[in-house]
């Protein structure tokens, strides 16, 4: 690991208050939580730790802006989120630095998440003019079918660390286009990136009320009372499938309209006839970017077994050229683990693996020292029963495991509960084909290691979830279908 240099003030401005009704405050028991940098150990800053009582209050504002936000003309809405932004790309540094900081990450990847998160608010400003409906005159002549698109009302997203902007930005765009009120619950590893985003929305002209951050450290008790308050009408969360099925749960006693972006298991697989240099960066783009720590990240590395040592040999040289060190220092590829629980799961994964037989050839430790790092690896050999096969690795840690024909290939890729990302690399057309249609999995790159895209549909399928975000698709997810019969020729 490069030696750590003194890590850098958060920029000037930021909030560290709940945000209700435009503006920052005390939470109501005048509580506050540390946030910890993970490149370092030590807190970051002190942010205000939300209440049930905050709770009620971001609701009843909500409620009270609701109606008007509702009725505001689309194109105002769309020129908000265009000014949103504007700012968020104008302060791009300042929202970089903030995510460094508080995450982990580089630097480099943090200005990537900023690019991608603020893409989010110019899709749906553009998206906001242009919710349809349709009308056409009943089969039988007995009057016309009138179809509107209305919003779905006040909802709550729930965020998770990893990607503290861009998961913030994928479901407000959506939700303030459509005309919705929207509550946040951020993490709290990572509060301080949405309350930023809070300021920048009202900086741009938002209505008090229409968008709340809430971060706490009583997620379970305040994210309840929200979705038991009967004012609410979605919710949409990304994070693990075990608390996505209890919010499914919880949803259903208010029958609430849910979207839900859970836990990943993605295949990478490399076929016979791929290019092996193209195949290689996308390993690295989708194993490595943001450490690892991404829901598509490259979980299970499949390499026919005519190409296996080659690509691994290969693989093993990338990854042990990268250095290791705080996010904000000068030539540094991977940052910190977000935490010393995340850490340990990695660090218990790999141990599992190697116990059973696997072998590692690169890395395979976490860094002594401040801070909460792990070594970029490469292992290989892995036992049929490991647990890195079937559970999300969360970490920059690349398993290989070689195959002999395509259906085996297709059998291992589908050998999970989990279907969010998948990737293949293959130079025939036919067999692009033929897998893209096998995979299960609600995204397929075809030789490609990064799929996001602000202008495509995000979301999984089986125990990855189901709801879309992003794409025309995603503002449907915050829009309630009307049917009005109208009597013929307007009678």
């Amino acid at each position: 690991m490069t030696t750590t240099p003194a890590a850098p003030p958060l920029p000037a401005g930021v909030p560290d208050g709940v945000w209700i009704a435009g503006t920052g405050r005390p939470a109501s028991g005048g509580g506050t939580f540390e946030v910890v940098n993970p490149a370092t150990g030590d807190v970051l800053h002190r942010v205000a730790d939300a209440t049930v009582a905050d709770a009620d209050a971001a609701m009843t504002a909500a409620a009270a802006a609701a109606g008007e936000w509702a009725a505001t003309p689309p194109r105002q809405r769309a020129e908000i989120l265009r000014r949103a932004y504007e700012a968020v790309t104008a302060r791009a540094e300042d929202f970089a630095l903030v995510m460094t900081l508080e995450m982990g990450k580089t630097l480099a990847e943090s200005r990537g998440e900023v690019a991608y998160g603020a893409e989010f608010l110019r899709w749906f400003a553009e998206e906001a003019v242009r919710i349809g409906g349709r009308t056409t005159t009943a089969p039988a002549g007995t009057g016309e079918i009138l179809v509107t698109k209305e919003p779905v009302g006040m909802c709550l997203a729930v965020t998770p660390w990893n990607f503290p902007l861009a998961m913030g930005t994928r479901k407000i765009g959506p939700a303030l286009a459509a005309g919705c009120t929207m509550i946040v619950k951020p993490s709290e590893d990572t509060p301080l990136t949405m309350l930023l985003l809070a300021q920048v929305f009202a900086d741009a002209g938002l209505p008090d009320g229409v968008l709340s951050v809430l971060p706490t450290t009583a997620s379970k008790e305040v994210v309840a009372a929200i979705m038991a308050d009967q004012r609410l009408r979605k919710v949409s969360f990304t994070g693990s499938t075990g608390v996505g099925r209890s919010l499914v749960e919880q949803s259903a006693e208010q029958l609430l309209r849910t979207s839900m972006e859970l836990g990943g298991n993605a295949p990478f697989i490399v076929f016979d006839d791929a290019d092996l240099d193209a195949a290689l960066d996308g390993a690295m783009a989708a194993k490595m970017r943001n450490g690892g720590e991404a829901c598509t990240a490259a979980n299970r590395i499949y390499v026919h077994n005519s190409a296996r040592h080659d690509f691994t040999r290969r693989l093993v040289e990338r990854v042990a050229a990268m250095t290791v060190g705080p996010g904000w220092a000068d030539g540094v590829d991977l940052g910190a683990i977000i935490n010393e629980r995340q850490l340990s799961t990695i660090e218990s994964l790999v141990d599992d693996a190697v116990s059973g037989g696997a072998r590692v050839l690169v890395g395979g430790r976490r860094d002594d020292g401040p801070g909460f790092f792990y070594q970029p690896t490469v292992i290989d050999s892995l036992p049929a029963g490991a647990r890195i096969r079937t559970e999300e690795i969360f970490g920059p840690v690349a398993a290989v495991v070689g195959f002999d024909t395509e259906d085996e290939a297709i059998d291992l890729a589908n050998g999970t509960p989990y279907g969010l990302a998948s990737y293949f690399y293959t130079t025939s057309l036919a067999r692009t084909q033929r897998v893209a249609s096998r995979i299960e999995a609600g995204m397929v790159g075809v030789n490609r290691g990064v799929i996001s895209d602000a202008a495509a549909p995000f979301g999984g399928i089986k125990h990855s979830g189901f709801g879309s975000e992003g794409g025309s698709e995603g503002i449907e997810e915050y829009l309630n279908t009307k049917y009005i019969a109208l009597p013929p020729n307007g009678g």
